[in-house]
């Protein structure tokens, strides 16, 4: 475990992945905040889910991982969220996202926003903003975070759930933007920072909107990343793919537990291409611990 335990929040969607073996918590916030919790830090998912079963099997699902679930809202008059999962023969999914979930109807609250003061990373995205009431509700609880706690945007664009507004609000309210490699010429193209090539176009986003660091994740051919005096590449890690489902998210909470350390970014990203290649090697987003490589991702070695 690490020496230094801190509070690290995803903050926006949770619910269930309709997955081909059957249903799996799902959910960006809630696969970086399992991930960081297995890394040794308090982790908590700041979401909403329906006052039904569904709902109440989320809960109990949260507990069973180790998760904070008390920040969870509880909504009787929207379901908990569902999303159907369909992998391609090499392990990519394809998402079905129900609309009008509970976590649509995300409430700014007293309690919200005292975590919001107590967290050390928030970790948002932009699919959580598909609605109205959430995203004043992510933006608010942005804006009342400490200075120094690392706010990472996590742009996992879903279906036509963004637009540019969103995705330059949030990434002026982030200090660290993690992206992939299909992603990247969208978001460039639509903030007029695309300059051709991926480390170019990283480049601008990062000076455009004064980020601290701009993570890119190719797949199986690794990442980027683009700091403010040196970038890094990473070649990856060779698995066999069983599904991709939550690697990224596993990438980004190797990201934020070595941005925490301030560690190099070498160290870390090869420790957040470990993370993330041995989720892709695994079943759903939340595999059992292995102990042996978890403590290789915390140590960098």
């Amino acid at each position: 475990m690490v020496s230094d335990p801190r509070r690290i929040l995803g903050l926006g969607e949770v619910l269930w992945d309709l997955l081909p073996p059957g249903k799996q918590l799902g959910g960006a916030p809630a696969n970086f905040a399992y991930m960081s919790a297995l890394l040794g830090h308090r982790s908590v998912v700041a979401s909403r889910v329906g006052a039904d079963p569904l709902g109440d099997e989320l809960r109990e699902r949260l507990a069973r991982l180790g998760l904070d679930g008390s920040y969870l809202q509880v909504d009787p008059a929207h379901a908990t969220g569902t999303v159907r999962v369909r992998l391609d023969r090499q392990g990519q999914p394809s998402y079905e996202i129900t609309q009008g979930a509970a976590w649509d109807f995300l409430e700014w609250t007293r309690s919200w926003q005292d975590l919001a003061a107590q967290a050390d990373v928030i970790c948002f995205g932009s699919l959580a903003q598909r609605s109205d009431a959430a995203r004043g509700t992510i933006r608010a609880f942005l804006r009342a975070t400490r200075a120094d706690a690392i706010r990472i945007f996590d742009v996992n664009l879903r279906q036509d759930f963004f637009s540019p507004e969103t995705l330059a609000q949030s990434l002026r309210l982030a200090r660290v933007a993690k992206l992939n490699d299909t992603e990247l010429p969208v978001v460039a193209r639509l903030l007029g920072c695309d300059r051709g090539d991926e480390k170019s176009s990283a480049e601008r986003l990062r000076r455009e909107f004064r980020l601290e660091l701009v993570c890119l994740t190719r797949g199986s051919r690794g990442s980027l990343l683009v700091g403010e005096s040196e970038s890094d590449e990473h070649a990856g890690f060779a698995v066999r793919v069983t599904d991709s489902v939550g690697a990224g998210d596993a990438f980004t909470a190797a990201l934020a537990h070595h941005l925490l350390k301030g560690s190099s970014l070498r160290v870390m990203n090869e420790a957040a291409n470990r993370m993330g290649a041995w989720v892709a090697s695994q079943s759903g987003a939340t595999p059992a611990p292995e102990p042996a490589l978890l403590e290789a991702v915390r140590s960098g070695a």
